[in-house]
């Protein structure tokens, strides 16, 4: 099978690759993530059809983030890390999850002018609830606002960001949580505000949660 045989050559063209990755590089562990086609990435479907590795919306007890995109990949072990050469790979498979294609650098503008558009227009901003709606996509970890609408601008469909800390809750992660959605929502929609228990009898609750209709 010929993307059976890509990826072969991809794996072993980078399988001494060690380190933090950067946007040239890719670890091992996310090649050897690619092998496994019978459940893509080594346990994580990725597929549009499962939210793009996050069936459950984070709303829903338990649920987990279904992938994370920064510029620290090493730092997460645990979750498919979009990044380097894996990215090339999945560019290749429809109905998957792609990565946006340049990382996205934090704006700048000459002080006293007002910023660029980005072509996102905020709903609402640093509130204590998030967004739970039933158009969801996906949901994932990424280090900045800026990563989030990356994350939007390569997923087909997405027309809404809503990034938040999640304090206590997503494993004690202390990264934003990126939820996307197909349509616009206000802050009428947000109405997560935590209230789960966790493993450690910590309870969750969300702070900081800004909303972003794409244009």
């Amino acid at each position: 099978m010929r993307f059976t045989s890509l990826l072969t050559v991809a794996a072993a063209a980078v399988t001494s690759v060690r380190g933090v990755p950067t946007a040239n590089t890719v670890e091992s562990r996310d090649i050897s993530l690619s092998l496994n086609l019978g459940g893509l990435f080594n346990g994580f479907d990725l597929s549009s059809a499962n939210h793009y590795g996050a069936p459950s919306p984070p709303w829903v007890h338990g649920s987990k983030p279904g992938w994370y995109y920064g510029p620290h990949p090493g730092n997460h072990p645990t979750l498919p890390c979009l990044g380097g050469l894996i990215c090339k790979i999945l560019d290749l498979i429809p109905f998957i999850i792609h990565c946006p294609h340049e990382y996205p650098n934090p704006p700048t503008y000459p002080p006293g002018n007002p910023p660029p558009s980005d072509g996102y227009t905020p709903t609402f901003n640093n509130i204590t609830a998030a967004v739970q709606a039933d158009d969801y996509m996906t949901f994932g970890l990424v280090e900045t606002v800026v990563d989030c609408k990356a994350m939007c601008n390569s997923v087909d469909g997405c027309g809404f960001v809503n990034t938040y800390h999640d304090v206590n809750g997503k494993d004690g992660s202390p990264l934003l949580t990126c939820s996307l959605f197909k349509g616009c929502h206000g802050p009428e929609d947000a109405d997560n505000k935590g209230g789960q228990t966790q493993p450690d009898g910590s309870v969750d609750f969300i702070i900081n949660s800004d909303g972003y209709c794409k244009q």
